[in-house]
């Protein structure tokens, strides 16, 4: 089967009235599942994900959205609920007993962060009717003037000092900081996650807890910097901010200006502690910045690879590394797999663009692979098999992209 093809799928992947509620009740069903009352959000997975993560609660709240449930603003307010005095919004905030590893000195937080996703997610609670308070988008204000003011570089781009920060933790990009595993012959899973809870001691941090700084690990990702100028544009537009989208379209030209791999024809990573060239691995995050980016013509040849078979194009959706890369495997974290989050974000910037049979055609794979691998954290691109933990609350996402949702 070709990118190009559907994915084979029942009614829920059609887009008929009946399939679109039978995927609603089924959406409904597990956010019910995994809601915490108590404390006002959805855990991922109950059991391999108890505690909130930043951008999945984000994705959680554009979920309850969708299903037009008020729990969107609670979810989102929990989000920011654990936001430090500096401004930083923290990547987990612990539910019950604390996390399995050391994440900085804080006692109900980590003190790394993770993609900003709540711009976006107020964005989108806004244009459905439910609209954010002011001190909630006060705190989405706070946590991009964070990044903007304290984790810039002199080129001007976003840098983050753990790879658990960009969201990607095993991605093929961090292998030259000396991740050990760089094909699917020699990476190993359990080696990989040893070597990031050992980065977590580089780390060095401000007065309130906030990491500021690696002596091993810095680097200026193509994604995080299309998620940061992504989310400040969205907030900008929300709250009709001229300095906001100043900084969204400052950040936009940095990416291109500095980030743009002519050869690849997506964005590259840009170490600055650490790295080398596998920053430049083709990885489907690296399209990214088509989110952002002024320039059709490099949104074109980024998104056009989604679809291609000879680069991230499969049949239930982009593979996250290209799949004639030696780094590929279709069924290993962060290594080959196609995740919900991406794809989501890939058909937003399809969107933007105008790319309305791209979007719809990744659409239709997405609710394939989501019913298919049974609501699965990620699949295999290649036949839809779920990987990771099953269920998991954000491939709920899958209703976000089907036309409406809400009725």
């Amino acid at each position: 089967m070709s990118a190009d093809e559907p994915a084979p799928s029942g009614p829920r992947g059609e887009g008929t009235p009946a399939g679109r509620d039978e995927l609603r009740a089924d959406v409904r069903a597990l956010m019910e599942a995994h809601w915490d009352a108590e404390r006002g959000y959805c855990v991922p997975n109950p059991d391999v994900y108890p505690h909130l993560w930043l951008w999945d609660s984000c994705f959680h709240a554009i979920i309850w959205s969708a299903l037009g449930d008020d729990r969107a603003v609670l979810e989102l307010r929990a989000t920011l609920a654990g936001q430090l005095a500096s401004g930083l919004v923290p990547h987990m905030r612990y539910g019950g007993q604390g996390p399995d590893t050391w994440l900085g000195p804080l006692a109900d937080t980590s003190s790394l962060t993770q993609p900003p996703m709540f711009a976006h997610a107020a964005r989108v609670l806004a244009a459905a009717g439910t609209e954010p308070d002011e001190e909630l988008l006060g705190r989405a204000r706070k946590g991009l003037d964070w990044l903007w003011d304290q984790r810039r570089t002199d080129q001007g781009l976003v840098y983050v000092v753990h790879p658990w920060e960009g969201g990607n933790d095993h991605s093929p990009r961090w292998d030259d900081w000396g991740a050990p595993g760089r094909t699917p012959a020699d990476y190993d899973r359990a080696a990989r996650t040893a070597w990031n809870k050992d980065r977590m001691h580089d780390v060095s941090f401000g007065p309130d807890g906030a990491a500021r700084w690696s002596t091993a690990f810095v680097s200026c990702p193509a994604a995080f910097n299309a998620y940061v100028a992504f989310n400040t544009a969205e907030l900008a537009a929300l709250l009709d901010d001229a300095e906001l989208a100043e900084r969204a379209a400052v950040l936009a030209e940095a990416i291109d200006r500095h980030l743009w791999d002519p050869e690849e024809q997506l964005w590259a990573d840009l170490p600055v502690v650490g790295g080398g060239p596998s920053a430049r691995i083709p990885t489907s995050d690296a399209a990214m910045p088509a989110l952002v980016t002024a320039d059709a013509e490099k949104a074109r040849a980024a998104l056009d690879q989604l679809d291609d078979p000879d680069r991230f194009g499969a049949a239930f959706g982009p593979a996250n590394v290209a799949r004639r890369h030696p780094a590929y495997d279709p069924a290993t974290y962060w290594r080959g797999p196609a995740w919900p989050p991406l794809s989501y974000l890939f058909w937003v910037a399809q969107r933007r663009w105008g790319r309305d049979a791209a979007a719809d055609g990744l659409r239709r794979r997405t609710v394939a692979a989501t019913v298919r691998s049974g609501f699965a954290e990620y699949w295999n691109p290649e036949d839809g098999s779920g990987l990771g933990a099953v269920p998991q609350t954000w491939a709920g996402l899958a209703l976000a992209m089907t036309p409406d949702a809400r009725a």
